[in-house]
This record gives structure tokens, C-alpha cells and sequence, in this order.
């Protein structure tokens, strides 16, 4: 759906050139809900306003649909740009049309018919929730609810591509979580290919199929949403799953462990099924070690189960070694975690 090919923007400034995007490739398939996350000044925002060329790249090329934006003219973009629908953290109503005034905008400016726009702006207040509130104004709305008018300007055109600009940063976490349900439901209702822009990892473990770690204008690291919640691979996408599954032992408790003999600390995660299936008690059955449960939680991707787990294992070397086998083999993901000495 979405293929960005070695994608530069340089940006002027007083003290020279700025790499807000560096080399940057990516390929999101149909259907998906891809989170872009990183921290502020990352280069996220950026990468998101090029992919609908409201930022024009130095180099590289945009390709959505099959087809080449980067390449279009003006007036080819212009229609390009009707298969792409834009939410934003700060919503950007007209405040002097009423919410179905500023869903039919779109509508409007493509020339649609106003017969055919008024059907697509009912179907459009049913769809997000709104249709008691058609003929009210922006001022008389809640952040929620404008945002929804957000998404169903967005959608008005019956776009392929959705992409939201930190769309629920302005929320509170109730409204937040509210907003996201119904992106899932659009995403599945309609097929929509959605991309998440965000600096929240709740954000991408609530609703996101895959996500893509950009740090310093590079993209770090990508793919499914639980390959990198489970193993990360850069210590900026370790900062992040720590913000929503933190697992890490104080330093005064590690000196602690330190001086227990025959043990080690082991850090083990679940995925799926294996959230609810008794392993410590197997564990302690098949392996004859001493378990002591030092942290555990258990929430979600998506729908997915996913636990995480910390133990200190006594025993002799040959059963702690047992343990280790006997934990990788229920296909868990294990880490021995180093000790303050």
C-alpha cells in the first residue's frame, strides 16, 4: 500500500543544514495499523507530513496505491491526495461551519454533487458516532467528539490511507482510548490502511499491527507489534516498552540478590496462551529449583495476552541450567539479567 524508498528531507537554518530524515525506507501493507513512534524532534512528524507531500522530500520517493507522488504534478497530487485522509493533534475545524459543514468541505472542494454529499456526510455522522450532533459547532464539542468530526472529514472522500498526526495527544486517556476503539473499527470495517504517528507506546500496543522505531531522523528498527515488544533491538525501543510493561529491579534489591549463592535472575515474557498456562509450577515440578517471584504483570497487545515475569531460580548449577532448557523449550522468551555487585 504504502512503499517510502530511501526518503531524505534537509531542512535550512541559520546554522546550516538539518537531517530531519535520513535514508529512510519502509514498506506498509494494506490493511495495517502501522505506529511510527519516537521521541520529540525524532523526524515522525516530518515522515508523516511527506507521505501525502504536504512536506516535500529532498530525495527519495513516495509510492501509495502504486502510485509515484513524488513524481505527480501539481494537479495530479491534488487528486492523488484524495485517496489520503490527515487527522491532527489539534483537530483544525472550521469554526464557523457547523460538523456536517466541515465533514461535506471535502466533498465541496472535490466537486461532489450535493445530493451525493449530503448521503456521505449521514453515513459518515453514523459511522463515528456523531449523528445528534450534526448541526452543532465546533465550540459546543468536546476534544472527543471534534476529533471524530476529525476523522470523518478524513474519511469524506472514502480514502485507502488514513494518517494520524498524534491524533489523541490533546485527549485524556478515557477519550484517548475511546478514539482508538474507533479507529480499530474503521480500520476493520473499511480495510483502511492506517498510520499511527505517535510518541506513546500505549498508543501502538492498544491498536497497532506493526510498528517502526524512528530515532535521530533513522528508522532503528520495525515490524510486528509483538516481535518488538517482546525483543527489542535498540535501546530507544527498550525505553519505550519499559513506559508500558516496566520491569526493571531496583538497584538496592540487585545488590541484595547479589549475595544469595546457586541463583540467578531470569526475565521471562508470555505471549498469547502462554499468559495463563501454569510454567512456574511445572517449572518447579520438572526442574527441582526454588523460585522466588520478584515482579510479574500481565496486559495486552491488542487482543493478545502478553505477561512478563521475574524470578530469582535457586539451585545447583546443573538444575538452574535444567530450568533455563526447560523454559526456552515452552517457546518463552528468557533473559538472565545481571546483578549489582
Amino acid at each position: 500500500m504504502i512503499q517510502i524508498k530511501q526518503l531524505v528531507k534537509k531542512y535550512s537554518s541559520p546554522q546550516g543544514q538539518v537531517m530531519a530524515l535520513d535514508n529512510v525506507s519502509l514498506n506498509i501493507l494494506p490493511g495495517t495499523i502501522y505506529g511510527i513512534i519516537g521521541l520529540s524532534g525524532a523526524g515522525k512528524s516530518t515522515l508523516v507530513r511527506c507521505l501525502n507531500l504536504l512536506e516535500k522530500p529532498s530525495s527519495g520517493k513516495i509510492i501509495v496505491a502504486g502510485q509515484e507522488l513524488t513524481a505527480l504534478s501539481s494537479k495530479e497530487l491534488r487528486k492523488a491526495r484524495q485517496n489520503i485522509g490527515m487527522i491532527f493533534q489539534h483537530f483544525y475545524l472550521l469554526q464557523s461551519r457547523t460538523v456536517s459543514e466541515n465533514i461535506a468541505f471535502p466533498l465541496e472542494i472535490a466537486g461532489v454533487p450535493k445530493t451525493e454529499i449530503s448521503i456521505r456526510v449521514k453515513e459518515l455522522l453514523h459511522l463515528v458516532g456523531l449523528e445528534d450532533k450534526a448541526t452543532a459547532y465546533p465550540g459546543q464539542l468536546s476534544g472527543g467528539q471534534k476529533q471524530r468530526v476529525g476523522i470523518a472529514r478524513a474519511l469524506a472522500t472514502k480514502p485507502q490511507v488514513l494518517l494520524c498526526d498524534e491524533a489523541t495527544s490533546a485527549l485524556d486517556p478515557q477519550t484517548t482510548l475511546s478514539i482508538l476503539n474507533l479507529l480499530r473499527d474503521i480500520n476493520q470495517k473499511l480495510g483502511l490502511t492506517i498510520v499511527m504517528i505517535t510518541h506513546e507506546m500505549k498508543v501502538v500496543k492498544e491498536i497497532c499491527t506493526h510498528v517502526a522505531v524512528i530515532h535521530a531522523a533513522h528508522i532503528v528498527e520495525n515490524g510486528p507489534v509483538e516481535s518488538v515488544f517482546i525483543k527489542p533491538q535498540s535501546d530507544i525501543a527498550r525505553q519505550f516498552v519499559s513506559t508500558v510493561f516496566p520491569n526493571e529491579l531496583p538497584a538496592d534489591l540487585l545488590k541484595e540478590l547479589a549475595t544469595h549463592p546457586d541463583s540467578e535472575i531470569v526475565r521471562i515474557q508470555f505471549l498469547g496462551t502462554r499468559a495463563s498456562d501454569p510454567i512456574i509450577t511445572d517449572l518447579l515440578r520438572t526442574c527441582e529449583v526454588r523460585a522466588n517471584i520478584l515482579y510479574g504483570s500481565i496486559d495486552h497487545l491488542r487482543s493478545t495476552l502478553f505477561g512478563t515475569l521475574t524470578l530469582e531460580l535457586q539451585g545447583s548449577p546443573e538444575q538452574l541450567k535444567e530450568a533455563h532448557h526447560y523454559l526456552t523449550s515452552r517457546d518463552l522468551k528468557v533473559e538472565v539479567i545481571k546483578r549489582e555487585l
